[in-house]
């Protein structure tokens, strides 16, 4: 998608991944000729895609070719002229990365929008002619790579750019395919760019493009960015690692004799397997090496197993524990629980009699499709898409690849107007390199990042109606917001009703997910004042106090005795109590399986015989254990006057973990009313327990 590069030979150490590999290498000087030819007879296909046909026919045997031919006819008069900074004609640009697509297995659809990715950008070609020559499907695809134009957003260009490419992408998994192989093609041939040139495209690469490819499940693009990146931004450790390879290539490599004996092992044990020794790219063994420090002969690589069913994988797992000593520590099954980007394998590790400890990778040859190729591989994710939905280029179309973090991501890019949080967010999301998953109560699942907290499943699940979350429970038990979530947990979410509800300032400090923590700041910059409140009310605990006290209705055998209820039991009646005299010549009275009754027989206390007057009212003491939120007080105190009951005195402390401890006592006008006023407060809006003192 850029004219900024040039002839590949130029700098063959930026390719050392494609050298490794054995992948085709593209001759830009024989294509350049070929392009220059023009266009060809109809009876064939011209001879510079010639080379992509092949990759395409060799996953796609039945394949249409007619559609490529047009394509690159139509792509090649539109780029006629425009050259590359290299000297080559542009046209063997959308020829390298349409080829690149091919191996990597993409279907006939994509190919056509890669070869044609950049004349709408670049050249007079239309989007209206596109859709009429190609169809919509086509048409979607080149408009979901095409950049914004620079004239019309200035500096914001390349965020915005990447806003409507994701956004895309969300629609259509293959705008996103094109993009990073359009990608991997500039960086491979980006020398001819100023030095400071290239590193900002190498970091734009590694800090955006390379996190979508690992969670698109690309691997093949992403190893050999990683590496281009790697060789750009870290010249030296990049050469010091290119030296440690090249001294290793001049030793015995214990890997080779290791996959043999692996490959005598499941021929004995009567398995079809394939066996292969996998070199690890640059950045994996720099990697290692920071890790392990000196590295040894089987470090540089691991040992591949393909076999043709998913029970078959654990059939050679077992041969493997079996005749070698596993390294338990090692072991890793993606079978069961693939991870987010459609990755499936085992990954064990064995040591062998020599001391070598040889990674091993066993997976079902789709599996390995997969996990090279991604979504790639998928091919046309709209293939059963009924012709009525197909239709409508506008409406939005449902993907079935789409996984939870695009989904997640599409969410809060619409609450981020402003490039520069979009860009700076987007980046900061990409990070993430793990995800969890969830489950809602209502059976549904969230798919949220590794480290997000109960604020996080409350956005996700409710968007802005998570305002007013109060709490949840995690697994059946109470949790507070800010309690971090594991993979399978079960996640309830507790909303209030009061609609007037917000988030506290503090919730920031443990949301991870950009919508969350996005929607939260709005909110608390729009109430400006609430979040000061909700802030404050957190600082130091709040305490009402009536005028009444006294002893309610106990009385003491004892003449003239002033008679206090305990605060530890609060009696009430018609609790069984028992009296005791302290100091001053006043009676404490007490539940009688209250634990201060032992102690005050144990030092000694007289005991006086107390009893309940006829009179129904009495005193008590009750905690009330909340989750914080605004209006809790006055909520809890409403719910207390409906009943009928004086307030004594009340206490509010600090919330500790966005949890609030109320201590009232209250002068009930009678006794019996007591289990309804109970009942009464735990039906407040995030009151999860009511108790006696």
């Amino acid at each position: 998608m850029s004219a900024e590069a040039t002839n590949p030979e130029a700098h063959p150490e930026a390719r050392p991944e494609l050298r490794r590999r054995g992948r085709t290498r593209l001759d830009l000087r024989r294509l350049g000729r070929a392009a220059l030819l023009g266009p060809t007879s109809r009876d064939r296909l011209p001879d510079a895609i010639g080379h992509v046909a092949e990759a395409h026919r060799a996953h796609h045997p039945d394949a249409d070719l007619s559609l490529l031919r047009r394509a690159y006819l139509l792509a090649e008069t539109s780029h006629r002229g425009q050259m590359r900074k290299s000297g080559e004609p542009y046209i063997t640009h959308p020829l390298a990365v349409t080829l690149i697509l091919a191996e990597l297995g993409a279907e006939t659809t994509t190919l056509t929008a890669s070869l044609l990715h950049d004349t709408v950008e670049d050249t007079e070609v239309t989007l209206d002619q596109v859709r009429a020559e190609f169809g919509d499907e086509v048409c979607f695809i080149v408009d979901g790579v095409t950049k914004v134009e620079k004239i019309d957003y200035g500096a914001a260009a390349e965020p915005e750019t990447f806003r409507k490419m994701l956004v895309a992408t969300g629609n259509d998994v293959r705008v996103m395919s094109i993009k990073l192989a359009d990608r991997l093609h500039n960086m491979r041939t980006l020398g001819v760019m100023r030095p400071e040139k290239q590193a900002r495209i190498a970091k734009v690469t590694r800090d955006v493009l390379i996190p979508l490819a690992e969670r698109l499940g690309v691997q093949a693009l992403k190893t050999e960015l990683e590496d281009l990146v790697f060789a750009i931004l870290h010249p030296e450790e990049y050469e010091s690692t290119r030296a440690l390879i090249a001294a290793h290539a001049g030793e015995r490599d214990p890997l080779p004799g290791i996959a043999d004996s692996v490959r005598a092992v499941l021929r004995d044990a009567g398995i079809a397997a394939e066996v292969q020794v996998r070199p690890r790219h640059f950045v994996s063994v720099h990697r290692i090496a920071r890790t392990r420090g000196e590295l040894r002969g089987s470090d540089f690589g691991r040992i591949l197993v393909l076999v043709g069913e998913n029970a078959d994988c654990y059939a050679v797992l077992g041969e493997l524990h079996t005749c070698f000593t596993p390294v338990v520590s090692e072991f890793k099954d993606f079978i069961a629980t693939p991870k987010f980007n459609l990755y499936q394998s085992l990954h064990t590790a064995v040591a062998t009699p020599e001391g070598y400890v040889a990674e091993v990778i066993v997976r079902t040859r789709q599996m390995h499709r997969v996990a090279e190729a991604g979504v790639v591989a998928l091919g046309n994710p709209y293939a059963t898409a009924t012709p009525d939905a197909a239709a409508d280029p506008d409406e939005e179309r449902v993907d079935p690849t789409r996984p939870g973090w695009l989904s997640r991501l599409l969410d809060w890019q619409q609450s981020a107007p402003d490039p520069d949080t979009f860009w700076s967010v987007l980046r900061a999301e990409l990070a993430q390199d793990r995800e969890i998953t969830v489950f809602r109560a209502d059976g549904g699942t969230l798919g949220l990042p590794a480290g997000a907290s109960c604020i996080d499943a409350a956005y996700a699940q409710h968007g802005e109606a998570a305002h007013g979350c109060i709490g949840a429970r995690v697994n059946g038990r109470l949790a507070s917001l800010s309690s971090p979530l594991s993979d399978g947990d079960t996640v309830q979410l507790l909303l209030a009703q009061d609609a007037s509800s917000g988030p506290a300032a503090e919730w920031l400090d443990h949301a991870r997910t950009p919508a969350a923590r996005i929607a939260i700041s709005s909110w608390l910059e729009s109430h400006p004042d609430r979040a000061m409140s909700t802030t404050s009310a957190a600082r130091a605990p709040l305490s009402v106090v009536g005028a009444r006290g006294g002893g309610g209705n106990a009385v003491a055998d004892l003449p003239d005795a002033t008679v206090r209820l305990a605060g530890c039991c609060t009696p009430v009646p018609p609790d069984a109590v028992a009296g005791f005299l302290v100091r001053g010549g006043a009676v404490t009275v007490h539940r009688i399986h209250c634990a201060a009754v032992a102690q005050m027989r144990a030092v000694g206390r007289t005991s006086v015989a107390v009893h309940w007057r006829a009179t129904a009212d009495c005193r008590v003491t009750l905690l009330a254990e909340s989750f914080g939120r605004p209006h809790l007080l006055a909520d809890l105190t409403e719910a207390i006057a409906r009943e009928g009951v004086e307030v004594v005195s009340a206490t509010v402390e600090p919330p500790v973990e966005q949890r609030v401890r109320h201590t009232y006592t209250l002068q009930l006008p009678d006794a019996t009313g007591l289990p309804a006023l109970m009942r009464a407060m735990r039906d407040v809006p995030g009151v999860y327990d009511v108790s006696r003192a």
